[in-house]
């Protein structure tokens, strides 16, 4: 569990590189070009985080690479329908030690969590039924991501699970200044679908047998971009069902009887490739 003081995650790594000793007329030049011990440290720091709109308080949480120097690309982390919880922020976690400063954010406000289906089906219609509240609580959460001194204003993309997956494409599709989007067992049936207004770049990554997800709906979604020339890519996993990333899926799928179930194949190879995706966009994170 993460408690509401900052976290403190130290992992440090010694790299010694030794060469064999140089003949007399080649040492001045090997010792110039050789480092005799490089050091690399992940100082992995969380921190509570506090914001809002005109009508709602919410709580995140912020990840980053204290060892780092210099600002760095953010990325944006939207929770599935149970609601901004610890599972979000491991994720915010595992960007930070890939270099990124990430924000796992909070769309239900007051950083509320669904126990049961019933609240978490009502807690996800309300923000994406209510376009007004929807955009103005991610753009919430943009500014102050963006604002993190750690964070470079103009390198801001966003990651998405189930729910947090539509709301992503969708905050694309009406035109977010975001780099790309990647979804992971998501809803690509959104409000708003894909027009002029998308810039960013997407990839989704779906179970093939998800029943949440249509084969119609992905059929509609896979035309409107291709009719725009947009950069994307979708992939579906063969015989893997729905919230396939979070380690508990299976317990909860088999508590309230609904097709949930991880995969741990599925997880790895989407996070390679989330990895992939973003070291495209910002290829400096690990030069």
């Amino acid at each position: 569990m993460i408690g509401k003081n900052s976290i403190f995650l130290i992992f440090s790594a010694m790299l010694f590189f030794a060469c064999a000793s140089p003949s007399a007329d080649e040492s001045n030049s090997q010792n110039k070009s050789d480092k005799k011990k490089e050091i690399v440290e992940v100082n992995i720091t969380g921190e509570e985080v506090s914001y809002s709109t005109d009508t709602t308080d919410m709580q995140g949480f912020i990840a980053y690479n204290k060892a780092q120097t210099g600002k760095r690309p953010g990325i944006l982390v939207v929770h599935e329908w149970w609601g901004h919880n610890d599972y979000t922020r491991k994720r915010a976690q595992m960007l930070a030690e890939l270099g990124y400063v990430a924000m796992a954010v909070d769309m239900y406000g007051d950083g509320k969590q669904a126990k049961h289906p019933s609240d978490a089906g009502k807690f996800s219609g309300m923000v994406m039924k209510n376009e007004e509240m929807a955009v103005k609580r991610f753009n919430a959460a943009y500014e102050l991501l963006a604002n993190h001194p750690e964070v470079n204003q103009q390198k801001i993309s966003a990651i998405g699970y189930c729910f947090g997956g539509s709301v992503i494409l969708n905050m694309a599709n009406m035109g977010a200044d975001l780099d790309g989007v990647a979804a992971f067992h998501s809803g690509v049936q959104v409000p708003n679908p894909p027009g002029e207004e998308l810039d960013a770049k997407i990839l989704v990554q779906n179970g093939a047998d998800d029943p949440f997800v249509s084969e119609e709906s992905v059929s509609t979604f896979k035309s409107a971009l291709d009719s725009l020339n947009a950069d994307y890519e979708y992939i579906a996993y063969p015989g893997v069902v729905h919230a396939y990333t979070n380690p508990e899926a299976t317990e909860l799928g088999k508590k309230f009887d609904l097709p949930l179930k991880y995969d741990q194949e599925a997880d790895t190879k989407s996070w390679e490739k989330l990895q992939q995706f973003l070291n495209e966009l910002y290829p400096e994170v690990n030069e």
